[in-house]
């Protein structure tokens, strides 16, 4: 899912990067952090797709893509996304039908992701459109102007891609 440039000296850690990361991504739904993590075995079920918490919290893996406006795209920001019971439901019964995403409608969503580099990004509402069997949901974000919706209607630049990439090295070196 992640595609690459040539590399770039990072303004944040000095070093030379060999290759500009076009996707990020959380690995649970940022929900996952409020269960005791002596407790999360029994009340999450979890994998790289799906997440149960409680039998009552469902999430669906999807991805935010960003189109690139002088490059190759798209920048994309792998989410969780909240969806109804209702709607958690039938995403599991066309989960390996073949032309599902002809079957279903976009489902509502709150996003469950905190992304960096923008202000608070838990609970946006989003559409959740569903792609062939395999294909990780695109997740289409409200149009309001906050950065992260503006954005991916309206693209980023490679420099933008470089400054992400910075401030996440920050963090992490933190």
């Amino acid at each position: 899912m992640s595609n690459y440039i040539e590399g770039y000296i990072c303004r944040c850690c000095g070093k030379y990067h060999d290759e500009l990361p076009m996707s990020y991504g959380g690995d649970v739904p940022d929900y996952y952090y409020s269960v005791p993590q002596e407790e999360q075995e029994n009340r999450i079920e979890i994998n790289d797709d799906l997440c149960v918490i409680d039998g009552e919290h469902f999430f669906i893996r999807g991805c935010i893509e960003i189109p690139v406006l002088d490059g190759e795209g798209p920048f994309i920001w792998d989410v969780w996304v909240s969806l109804s019971e209702t709607n958690f439901e039938k995403t599991i019964e066309y989960w390996e039908t073949e032309g599902r995403e002809n079957e279903l409608e976009p489902l509502f969503g709150w996003l469950s992701t905190s992304i960096p580099c923008y202000p608070k990004t838990i609970n946006l509402k989003t559409m959740v459109h569903t792609r062939p069997v395999g294909v990780s949901p695109y997740i289409e974000l409200e149009p309001t102007e906050h950065p992260l919706s503006v954005e991916q209607r309206k693209g980023i630049t490679m420099e933008r891609i470089k400054l992400i990439a910075e401030e996440l090295c920050d963090e992490e070196e933190q």
